[in-house]
This record gives C-alpha cells, structure tokens and sequence, in this order.
C-alpha cells in the first residue's frame, strides 16, 4: 500500500506579496494592506509614486495582511488599523485590490494542478494536495526515502513562482492535521517533510494553539489544566481528555496531538453562501447618512449578486448583518419565494430584512449575505 503524502501549500504574506509585484520599490519594507481608496499611491512632482504612511491613520479600518517587516513590528491581521499605527508609524499604508488578489490565486492553483489534479481549495492563498499517485511519489531519491515527493513539492513550489512571481511555503506530512501545521514551520518560502516518526521531536514542543481547531476557548481550558504544549496533550491519558473535554472533544485532541488524522480532501465543497460587508469610516445614522447608506447598500446587494452569477449559483435566502456603535451586533433573515441572483431582488428582500431592525443608533458596519445556495 501506498505511503499517503498530503501537502499543505500557503502562499507566503499573499495580498502584501501581490502588491509588492505591482510596487517593488517597496520590498524589504514595513508594508500594511487595508487601506481605502484615498491611500492609493500618487504620482510625484518627480513622476516617482509617494505612498500613505500608517502614522496619523484614524477610522475603523483594519488589517487585511501585511509585510514580515510590519509583523516584526507585531502588527498581524485583523488588527485595528489605528492600533497598527501606533506600533508601525512609518510603515506604507495601501489599499486592498482583491480583484488582483483573486487573479493571483488563481494563477498559483493553476500551476499547482499542471503537477497534482486532487486539490482541495481551502480559501484565496491555501490549499491541499494529495500527492499519493502522482508519479514519482512513491520513490526514493539517492539516500533520501522520500525524495521522491520531496521533488514533487519542490515542482509545485517552483511552478507557483513561476506562474505568480511569488513565494510558497508547503507542509508535506502524511494527513492535512500534520501538513497545516509543517506548512507554518519554516515560514516564509519553506518546505518541510514530516513523518510520524518526526511527531515527538517537531510537533510535541509547538503551543497547543498551533493545531488547527484548538480556539481561543479550548487553548485557555487546557492552560487552565497546565498543559501548554502538544506533547503535553500527548501526555495525558485519553480518558483523563475525554473526561475533561467530552467523548468527541477528548478522543478527537488525544489523536491531533499523537499526529493523527485521517481525512479525506475535499475536492467538491459547496459554498454555504456568500456575504459582502463593509466597516465604515464614521458611524452612520439610517436619517442622517440616509443616501451614503442606500448607495452602499445597493453596491453591496451588487457585489453579492455578481459573486452569484461568477459561481453559477442562486441564493434562496437573503440576510443582513449591522454592528451598530456600541458594538452589538444584528443579523435578519429572509427566506424568497423563488431562488434570485440578480441584484435587484437581492437589494429588494435585503430591505425587507432591514425594515425589521430597530435603527436608532448609529451603524459601524453594514453586511449583505445570501444563503442557502442552489443551482439555478
């Protein structure tokens, strides 16, 4: 039987390292993404671009990514963007273009499938491969027993480059639980082989948040319990993990932290739904910014429509989100008699939803979501 091999790809720093292709006077520097339109670069008197800087920033904006010299300065996504100033002052600000990022990733998932046809697309930068059967895998290369795949990701990786310009980093293990986490070791432009054989001494000394699906709130138990690393969690007896984390919970952590996993990829997932939201700059109130709220409305109804028909879907429910300034958040649903796609009828029962939330405060965000996706 076939050693399987599954691999991890992540593209290293993605919508920063697209822009960087578009700006390379820029490499090398402390660079945030998340900006509006009004941080796009200008044109000197010189003719040479002049760049926003992060200092001085002030709205609701957040990080979408940014450079490895802006993390050195520990700004990360989903930070505020206000927050990210006051650790990155003079770092550039630019604004997300995720027409462009969506070009790159399919680019980079193009090249991967010239190698590898199983693919299982886990989002805009990321994906797994099962590279089982694909030629070559199964061999030893000189006095490496798996060179063989070693070769083959070291394909891929050069193919993405070849194809984007832009870097890689590949986890490739014998499961997806132990490729998520090998993928993230050598960080960025790294490949790292794993076995089960490599568990105790490269897996067992991560923190215990370093498995994909230990949250917040489960990382917080289990350091209540003194357990801070995944060799720790290997430690205990299954039973004790069950006791403490219920029957599901219990086996599922005490197999994770031995490296154990055996799912399958998913080559056919269907999108649950689609949303478009926004943060605004100020709060809006439904009165004052009656008109700023309806045009941002209807482009946001427009964006959900257009990702629809891009997909080949139609949504039998429509739904929207508010935040409103004191940070509560509201969402409504409405199920439609017949499934839409066209902008329209999206903005239409998105109003309906919105006709039954109470509008005396002021909103900070505004979403629009469909669901329950059929094809048309």
């Amino acid at each position: 039987m076939p050693r399987r091999w599954i691999a991890h790809l992540d593209m290293d720093a993605f919508y920063a390292s697209v822009e960087l292709l578009r700006y390379p006077e820029l490499a090398g520097r402390a660079v945030v993404i998340g900006g509006g339109r009004r941080h796009q670069p200008q044109p000197g008197p010189d003719g040479a671009l002049r760049f926003a800087r992060l200092g001085g920033y002030a709205g609701r904006g957040v990080v979408t990514t940014a450079t490895y010299a802006a993390r050195d300065y520990g700004v990360h996504s989903g930070m505020g963007l206000m927050k990210a100033a006051a650790l990155a002052p003079d770092a550039v600000l630019l604004p997300t273009d995720f027409e462009r990022y969506r070009l790159h990733s399919r680019l980079f998932k193009a090249a991967v499938a010239e190698v590898a046809a199983v693919i299982e697309d886990r989002g805009i930068d990321e994906i797994y491969i099962d590279l089982t059967d694909v030629p070559g895998a199964q061999e030893a290369v000189g006095h490496d027993p798996h060179g063989g795949v070693r070769a083959l990701a070291q394909e891929i990786r050069n193919n993405v480059r070849r194809a984007t310009g832009l870097t890689c980093s590949m986890g490739v293990t014998p499961n997806k639980l132990l490729a998520k986490i090998a993928s993230e070791l050598d960080k960025p432009d790294g490949l790292t082989l794993l076995t089960e054989d490599d568990v105790p001494a490269r897996i067992w000394p991560l923190p215990v948040r370093r498995i994909h699906g230990i949250g917040p709130k489960a990382g917080a138990r289990l350091l209540g319990l003194g357990i801070r690393t995944i060799g720790e969690i290997a430690a205990c007896e299954r039973g004790w993990l069950v006791e403490h984390f219920g029957r599901r919970g219990g086996h599922w952590l005490h197999d994770a932290a031995h490296g154990r996993d055996d799912r399958p990829l998913q080559t056919h997932a269907e999108p649950a739904g689609m949303s478009r939201e926004t943060t605004f700059e100020r709060d809006l109130h439904a009165v004052h910014d009656r008109d700023e709220l309806s045009r941002i409305f209807s482009a946001l109804a427009a964006q959900v429509a257009r990702d629809l028909q891009r997909r080949g879907y139609a949504a039998r429910t429509i739904g929207i989100k508010l935040r409103f300034d004191d940070f509560r958040t509201v969402t409504r649903d409405l199920t439609l008699h017949q499934p839409a796609s066209d902008a329209a009828a999206i903005r239409h029962a998105a109003g309906l939803c919105l006709k039954r939330v109470d509008l005396g405060r002021r909103l900070r965000l505004l979403g629009v979501r469909a669901g329950s996706l059929v094809r048309p």
